[in-house]
């Protein structure tokens, strides 16, 4: 897991094709910082795993090696990649330390394309105190985002400020413009987008037909019809009733 706060930006150093996959070095001293083989790195938001040996990240270089399947490369952005290109990175979160910005599994639901950038108010040096930009947002995943939810964007933690049904905008400010790449990203270029997985995992329940005792979304109370909630709850079967112990609590 992931929180959503980049560490550092990091550089493509080269790209190896094996086959339909690849495997992608990249300089990122910070991140490289006490990494161990098989640790879990964000590069723009994909969750990659560290291949090299013990002995080659002793060396070092500040550099380390990650494969990346076709399927990965085909969902990601990571295919428009070439040596010399920035990237966010961030570590695996460790338990007990602080979420900054959300939880983020690293795994890509879609990309979208920057459409466009608009610059804010500046300050009285003339520098940009802020920048609103708006991301094209594929249908697959536009019921996933609210107002002032989460969303990851290349590895991102940001809050939507306009979720409409085909894009969304949000609000970065000069430290986010400064230490990530959507600072200078252009207008046309592609994105990684992760929604947040709680909204996957709400949807999930309450469609799901398959899990005992578990209520349809359908079957549920509406605010147009606020007595369905008591004829429910005066239909309830007896036997479905918990025994003693406290309500939820195992029998």
């Amino acid at each position: 897991m992931f929180t959503g706060i980049i560490e550092e930006l990091g550089e493509v150093v080269s790209i190896q094709e094996i086959g339909d996959s690849s495997r992608i070095r990249l300089r990122g001293p910070v991140v490289c910082t006490g990494a161990r083989h098989g640790d879990s790195i964000a590069v723009n938001g994909v969750c990659l795993t560290v291949v090299d040996s013990a002995d080659e990240l002793a060396a070092g270089t500040g550099e380390f090696s990650a494969d990346v399947m076709a399927e990965t490369l085909h969902r990601s952005s990571l295919g428009e990649l070439a040596p010399g290109s920035r990237v966010n990175l961030e570590r695996a979160m460790a338990l007990g330390a602080r979420l900054g910005g959300h939880l983020v599994q690293g795994h890509v639901d879609a990309t979208g394309r920057l459409l466009s950038r608009e610059p804010g108010e500046r300050d009285a040096a003339g520098d940009l105190r802020w920048e609103v930009l708006r991301f094209s947002l594929p249908e697959s995943i536009s019921r996933y985002l609210v107002e002032k939810g989460s969303i990851t964007v290349d590895g991102v933690s940001l809050t939507v400020v306009e979720a409409a049904k085909d894009s969304f905008t949000v609000s970065l400010i000069p430290t986010t413009l400064a230490l990530t790449t959507l600072g200078a990203k252009g207008v046309g270029e592609g994105v990684n987008l992760e929604v947040d997985v709680l909204a996957k995992y709400v949807e999930r329940l309450l469609e799901s037909r398959t899990l005992p005792g578990l209520p349809h979304l359908s079957d549920l109370p509406s605010a147009s019809n606020p007595s369905s909630a008591s004829n429910q709850s005066n239909q309830s079967n007896p036997s479905d009733l918990p025994v003693g112990g406290t309500p939820g609590e195992s029998q």
